[in-house]
């Protein structure tokens, strides 16, 4: 298990410091990813400063929600975006509103999790909208590294026999933070989509294969 690094008043500090100021920037808005969700643990680490918990994400047709844990399951942050903007719940639950998660955790926690791409990413595609260089892929042609918006993503998946193959680990490299995400298990619709997709492939064959560069 992955252990908090930055300490809860560490966390709590920019928070109470947000809740006096205005509304945030306007999040970017792309097409979503089909929904997934996931548990895991998460790694941040920016300017010499290590921030670690455990994650849940439940990504909706419509939402977002994510729930940063300790090892015991106390929690250190509770994030939600929809149509209606974006909150994040802190320690003391203190309450915090904007316009996307990805303002929300740069000004709230001090590092940012850009989930609007991130929610492509997690499954091993680059996010559409924005142009991308696939960099490589893994024996069975899965994005093992591709890089997209000045972020340098790695994805590791399982076994075949093994959550159907989902990724299972994934590393963000950007400019001024690397943000390590492991997945211990990931939801039964995401495994039964996964099969499903893996019965289409085999019965297509090749036949819609496209090479990306």
């Amino acid at each position: 298990m992955i252990f908090l690094r930055w300490a809860c008043a560490a966390l709590l500090a920019p928070l109470l410091f947000l809740a006096g100021c205005g509304a945030l920037p306007v999040g970017e808005k792309i097409e979503r990813a089909a929904p997934f969700e996931l548990m895991g643990r998460v790694l941040v680490r920016q300017e010499g400063r290590a921030f670690s918990a455990n994650v849940r994400w439940v990504h909706a047709q419509d939402s977002d929600e994510l729930w940063l844990l300790t090892p015991t399951g106390q929690g250190l942050a509770q994030l939600r975006e929809d149509a209606t903007g974006a909150t994040l719940i802190g320690v003391n639950q203190t309450v915090i509103r904007g316009t996307s998660i990805e303002s929300l955790t740069r000004q709230g926690l001090g590092w940012q999790l850009p989930v609007t791409r991130m929610q492509h990413w997690v499954r091993g595609a680059p996010a559409p909208g924005a142009a991308f260089v696939i960099n490589e892929r893994d024996a069975a042609g899965k994005v093992r590294l591709l890089t997209q918006d000045g972020w340098r993503v790695n994805v590791e998946h399982y076994p075949a026999d093994t959550q159907n193959g989902l990724p299972r680990r994934m590393e963000l490299v950007g400019a001024a933070q690397t943000i390590r995400l492991v997945i211990d298990t990931w939801g039964r619709s995401e495994a039964a989509e996964a099969a499903k997709a893996t019965g289409a492939a085999k019965a297509t064959g090749a036949a819609n294969a496209t090479t990306e560069t």
